[in-house]
C-alpha cells in the first residue's frame, strides 16, 4: 500500500491494539463490544486513548441463538507492545500503519497519460494518477451519471435502448447500477484506501467495519460525480462520449491512440474497458494483442419475497434493526462445474441491462435501504472453453447467442423470459405467479429456461435449487421467480499482461480491471487500477 501515501508530504504511525473474536448479543451494540475488548486486553479503561470498531459481522450459523462478532482496536497511553505480551492471548495483536511512500519513477512523459473507461478500475487509477501529478486523460464511451440515469431509465420505462449509454456504459461502469457491494475476497491493504476514499466522496463511515459493506445504486451515483470533480481538479481530463477507435503499436509500444476525429500521442494507455466492450476486444483481436478466453458463468435471476429470505436466515429474529436486510451466498460444486449464487441484491430489483440491440439481459440493483420488497440474486453456472472454444470471440459469441435467444423468448420487445421455479423443476413453460412478483420493470413473458441454455447448464441449475433448499428453507419455493437472461457476470476474455501489468504485446499498454479479466466486482477492480497506477509511477515522473 505504501504507493497510496504517495500524495501525502507527511507520513504518520499509528500503533493499534487489535482484538478479534469479540462475541455479544444482537441487541448490545458496538459499545459493550468495547467494553468487553478492553477486559479481554486486561487494561483499566483510563489507559484508552482511542477506540474504533474495525470489523463487526453477524453470525447466524445457529439461528436460536445469533450474535455479533467484532474485532476492536484500541489505542493505548500506556506501551501498547508490553500490554500485548501481558494479554497473551492469539486474539489479541499489535498493528502498526507506518508505511513508506513509493519512489516515483524518472523516465519522462512525452505526453500525458490515458485511461479509456470510467469504471471502478479506470476510476480509480486514475484518481491516484491525478493526486501524484500525472494529470491523466480519461475517455468513457457512456455520459457522464446525470444523462446516464435519464438515458437508463429511458430503457427502464420505454424500452429504448442506448448502445452507448445504459447499465454496462457510462461514468461509473456497471457497478453504478449495482447494490454498490463493496466486498472482495481478496486480501490486499489497498482495500483499506478504496473504503476510505469511498468515504471520503460520500459513502456512510460504516463501510470501514462492516463485513459486508454496501452503498447502493442511490449514493454510488453522487460518490462517482464527486471522484470525477476531484481528478478533474487536480489537472486531469475526463471525456465521456468518447470511445478508443484505434491505437498504433510501432517497433513493439505504444504510439497513438485514436478517438473519433481526433489522434492523440500516448505513451501510457490503461485500458479499463469493462466486461461489456465487445467492440474494443475484436479491435484488440484485430491488433493481434494477446488474449485468452477465460472461465465465467451464465443463468437467471431468482427472485423471493425479502421477508422470506429474512425468515429463512434469521429465524425468530427476522426483521430485527441490528441484523439489516439478510443476505446469502451459496455455491455447489459437481465434477469440474459449480453452480453458485452471485451478486445477491437484498430488497432490491431485477433490471434491463442489455447494451447491444436485439438482446436481453438482467442484472440486479439496489438501493442504500434495500427497502423493496423482492430479495434477488444471480444463479449461475460456471462455463469455460468446453462450452464455446478456445477463441475470444467464441466467448463473446456463446453470451450473445443465449442473450438473442432470451429476446427472441422474452417477444422481441426487450421482455424478459420468465419462469417460476416450480415449472422449471417440472420442465414445463410457465410462469404461475403467487406472492412473488417479477421486478424486471419493462415485462416478463411466460418461457421455459430449458429452451435458452444447454442441457448441461439447466442440470446444473436444477441442482442447485435443491441444494440451496437444504441452505435456506424455500429457497426453491414454487413461486420463486427465474427471469433470464444473466450473462455479464465477469469478463469472457483475458488481456494477457506481464508482472509490471503491462500488455505481453505492447509496452506501454496497461490492460486493467474486470473487463481486461483481472477482477470481478467493485472491490477488486478498484484495487486493480491502483496496482496499475502505482506500476506506471513508479517508472514515470510526474508531469512538470
Amino acid at each position: 500500500m505504501s504507493a497510496l501515501l504517495a500524495s501525502h508530504s507527511l507520513v504518520m504511525e499509528i500503533i493499534m491494539i487489535v482484538i478479534t473474536g469479540i462475541r455479544t448479543g444482537i441487541s448490545q451494540g458496538a459499545e459493550a463490544a468495547t467494553e468487553k475488548a478492553i477486559a479481554e486486553l486486561g487494561v483499566k479503561q483510563n489507559c484508552v486513548k482511542n477506540s474504533y470498531i474495525i470489523k463487526a459481522s453477524v453470525d447466524a450459523r445457529r439461528r436460536t441463538n445469533i450474535s455479533m462478532v467484532y474485532s476492536v482496536g484500541l489505542e493505548l497511553t500506556c506501551n501498547e507492545e508490553d500490554a500485548v505480551k501481558a494479554a497473551n492471548k492469539p486474539t489479541v495483536t499489535l498493528r502498526s500503519s507506518l508505511q513508506t511512500p513509493l519512489k516515483l519513477g524518472t523516465q519522462k512523459l512525452n505526453s500525458r497519460p490515458v485511461i479509456v473507461g470510467f469504471g471502478p478500475a479506470g476510476m480509480f487509477a486514475g484518481l491516484l494518477l491525478a493526486q501524484n501529478g500525472y494529470q491523466p486523460i480519461i475517455l468513457e464511451r457512456g455520459s457522464d451519471v446525470d444523462a446516464r440515469v435519464k438515458a437508463v431509465e429511458g430503457f427502464w420505462n420505454a424500452a429504448k435502448l442506448d448502445t452507448s449509454t445504459n447499465v454496462q456504459f457510462g461514468e461509473g461502469g456497471a457497478g453504478t447500477f449495482s447494490d454498490g457491494k463493496l466486498t472482495t475476497r481478496i486480501n490486499d491493504s489497498h482495500c483499506d484506501y478504496v473504503l476510505r476514499q469511498f468515504v471520503r466522496f460520500g459513502a456512510p463511515h460504516e463501510i470501514l467495519y462492516k463485513a459486508k459493506p454496501h452503498v447502493g445504486t442511490d449514493l454510488l451515483r453522487g460518490i462517482v460525480k464527486a471522484i470525477r470533480q476531484e481528478i478533474i481538479s487536480l489537472g486531469g481530463d475526463i471525456r465521456f462520449c468518447s470511445k478508443l477507435d484505434n491505437f498504433n503499436i510501432s517497433e513493439g509500444r505504444l504510439r497513438s491512440i485514436a478517438s473519433g476525429d481526433e489522434t492523440l500521442r500516448a505513451q501510457v494507455l490503461v485500458l479499463a474497458v469493462g466486461h461489456s466492450a465487445r467492440d474494443t476486444f475484436e479491435l484488440l483481436l484485430k491488433k493481434q494483442l494477446a488474449m485468452a478466453v477465460k472461465p465465467f458463468s451464465v443463468g437467471v435471476r431468482i427472485e423471493h419475497l425479502q421477508s422470506d429470505i429474512d425468515q429463512g436466515l434469521f429465524g425468530e429474529f427476522a426483521g430485527h434493526p441490528a441484523l439489516g436486510k439478510g443476505e446469502y451466498q451459496l455455491s455447489h460444486r459437481r465434477g469440474d462445474r459449480a453452480v453458485y449464487t452471485f451478486c445477491m441484491c437484498p430488497g432490491g430489483t431485477v433490471v434491463p441491462s442489455a447494451s447491444e440491440q436485439n438482446s436481453v439481459v438482467v442484472n440486479g440493483m439496489s438501493e442504500y435501504a434495500r427497502d423493496q420488497v423482492n430479495a434477488n440474486s444471480a444463479l449461475v453456472v460456471s462455463v469455460d472453453s468446453r462450452d464455446f472454444g478456445e477463441n475470444p470471440l467464441d466467448a463473446i459469441n456463446f453470451q450473445r447467442k443465449l442473450e438473442h435467444a432470451a429476446f427472441v423468448a422474452g417477444g422481441s420487445n426487450y421482455k424478459a423470459p420468465a419462469q417460476t421455479v416450480g415449472d422449471f423443476l417440472k420442465g414445463r413453460t410457465g410462469l404461475n405467479l403467487g406472492k412473488v412478483h417479477p421486478s424486471y420493470s419493462i415485462g416478463t413473458k411466460a418461457a421455459n429456461m430449458l429452451d435458452l441454455f444447454p442441457q448441461q447448464i439447466t442440470d446444473m441449475m436444477r441442482l442447485g435449487l435443491l441444494v440451496f433448499d437444504s441452505k435456506i428453507k424455500g429457497f426453491a419455493a414454487h413461486d420463486a421467480v427465474l427471469t433470464g437472461v444473466e450473462t455479464r457476470t465477469s469478463s469472457p476474455v483475458r488481456i494477457l499482461r506481464n508482472e509490471h501489468g503491462e500488455s505481453i504485446s505492447a509496452e506501454g499498454l496497461y490492460p486493467c480491471g474486470e473487463g481486461a479479466g483481472y477482477a470481478g466486482g467493485i472491490m477488486s477492480a478498484a484495487v486493480d487500477g491502483l496496482r496499475i497506477a502505482e506500476s506506471i509511477m513508479q517508472k514515470y515522473a510526474p508531469l512538470g
